[in-house]
């Protein structure tokens, strides 16, 4: 049994990954940035919550606090060799999530310098056994259409992209290529779609993506109920989907497993279309959101363009069917379904409407839940 290694810890996925891998018996050493808690709060904070107030066994978990862009990633050179002794599994989750372009450098000084920094800390500290797996996203295929091949795909400029997260994570997937061709790395590209709640239990603990929307639509619904909202979204482009439970049952078999392809896309098979987002939206909530494929800024009333200004990030997935290989991930897989369906999105929407508000609030609202 491999020692798993993660930077970026204390995320949304990462936390849940580690939760597994501890039930598992997993030895685990986790890289959590300081704030203004303690790594090994932030760590053991977001386990908790991760486990619905539950505390989980900690004896096979380690917590460093650790700096991205620091030499050695500011861990003390004794300490690292303790930390990457034997064969590993090294993942690396820590990426900067923003998008515009006021915030360029901090998202490539995060998501390819720190990446690079990651990668030279793993060569010298680790022999060919161990492994580095790369934390990617599927929208790295950017505006690319047709099927997003489990492959590595050429650098492009800003233009082929709906943003520079998406530039910043294809550039890294071919840093992680180069030190492949040019250092030997044991390196792997693990592609994310968009990560949802638990298919089964509907619990939901992020508010990326989907759930964003949700938010900003409660907080409309909560001030002007009973209002009818058309939002400049095609009803029939789709989101592609994969639930947590799922996203985590991928990297543990990924880390079951010695054999694993170079690159692999952790994606629904089945998208979710635009329209199924909306009537669930509707049904909980005391508003009428209305999809509208090409609704023009200037043929919206004020509450639609409060809606329109806060998906700036949003609004470049809501025009999406895109298509992904998963050959790679099949060969992998078997027998882990990766499909969410609209009952489960459902649940999900609904548990994250509730957590939003507290029991008054739902009375007054009138949730269906």
């Amino acid at each position: 049994m491999r020692k798993i290694i993660i930077n970026g810890a204390n995320g949304y996925v990462a936390a849940n990954f580690i939760n597994q891998l501890l039930l598992n018996d997993y030895e685990v050493i986790a890289f959590v940035r300081a704030n203004k808690h303690s790594p090994e709060e932030r760590m053991h904070t977001m386990l908790v919550e991760m486990n619905g107030g539950e505390r989980v066994a900690t004896k096979n978990l380690k917590v460093y606090g650790y700096g991205l862009d620091d030499e050695n990633l500011a861990i003390p050179v004794n300490e690292l060799t303790q930390i990457f002794d034997g064969q590993v599994d090294y993942l690396h989750f820590a990426a900067s999530l923003k998008y515009d372009s006021r915030s360029k450098t901090e998202i490539f000084k995060t998501n390819l310098k720190g990446l690079e920094n990651s990668i030279q800390v793993f060569l010298k500290n680790t022999g060919q056994d161990s492994r580095f797996f790369f934390i990617s996203t599927a929208y790295s295929c950017g505006k690319f259409t047709g099927l997003f091949e489990e492959k590595f795909y050429p650098d492009a400029e800003i233009s082929s992209f709906r943003n520079y997260y998406e530039q910043s994570k294809r550039l890294a997937e071919n840093i992680i290529n180069k030190y492949r061709d040019e250092a030997g790395l044991n390196g792997y590209i693990l592609r994310l779609s968009q990560v949802v709640g638990h298919s089964e239990t509907g619990v939901t603990k992020t508010d990326y993506g989907i759930f964003d929307f949700a938010k900003r639509v409660y907080s409309l619904a909560k001030r002007y109920p009973n209002k009818t909202i058309r939002v400049g979204v095609d009803p029939d482009s789709t989101q592609n989907l994969i639930p947590i439970d799922t996203a985590v049952n991928f990297l543990v078999r990924t880390v079951e497993t010695e054999q694993v392809p170079v690159v692999m896309n952790f994606v629904a098979k089945n998208s979710i279309k635009n329209r199924l987002i909306a009537d669930s939206l509707n049904a909980l909530l005391p508003i009428q959101i209305v999809p509208v494929k090409g609704l023009a800024k200037s043929e919206m009333d004020a509450f639609e363009r409060i809606i329109s200004k806060g998906m700036s990030f949003t609004i470049g997935y809501a025009e999406t069917n895109l298509t992904f290989d998963t050959k790679n991930l099949d060969s992998v897989m078997a027998g882990i379904n990766n499909e969410v369906d609209e009952q489960a999105i459902e649940s999900m929407l609904r548990y994250f409407i509730v957590s939003l508000s507290d029991k008054k609030g739902k009375q007054k609202l009138g949730f269906a839940v």
